[in-house]
């Protein structure tokens, strides 16, 4: 009796599970945007998790001594003056095929959608949140010192 018990017990606990199935949002994205409208896009745009991921990612690979607040012209970010236009698709293909295709070639998907939402949000970047941002990321590697993938 007891095991006839104890297996309808196990047999409810089990079948209850599914019940509790949790949807996490979408997976990681495995392809480039697709277009400016893609709606996987506010999940980064709009995080500033994910933004400030790709802050990190801009300095580790190594972006930030040419694309600073003292760059010139198109090599400038922080103005929003996009030479090849400023849609999310836009900057991510710009980023992606830069620089002879390297960096989509060695950068992951998921850290191109989030340099790419840094990129975008950088206009927004007052004097004092860039201070604090470069402070949040003194003594991290950037650049030559990253030895993350390549």
């Amino acid at each position: 009796m007891r095991k006839r018990g104890a297996a309808a017990l196990m047999a409810i606990l089990l079948g209850g599970c599914s019940q509790e199935a949790r949807d996490l949002g979408p997976g990681l994205p495995q392809t480039a945007p697709h277009g400016n409208a893609d709606p996987r896009i506010d999940a980064y745009q709009g995080n500033f998790y994910q933004i400030a991921q790709g802050g990190r990612y801009f300095a580790w690979y190594g972006c930030s001594p040419c694309h600073s607040e003292q760059a010139k012209g198109g090599a400038r970010l922080s103005d929003g003056q996009w030479v090849q236009g400023g849609g999310f698709a836009d900057v991510y293909r710009s980023i992606a095929t830069g620089h002879g295709g390297a960096f989509g070639q060695r950068v992951p998907v998921e850290q191109l959608w989030q340099i790419t939402a840094y990129v975008r949000d950088l206009p927004l970047h007052y004097p004092e949140k860039r201070r604090r941002l470069l402070l949040d990321q003194k003594g991290e590697p950037q650049g030559s010192a990253w030895s993350g993938p390549q």
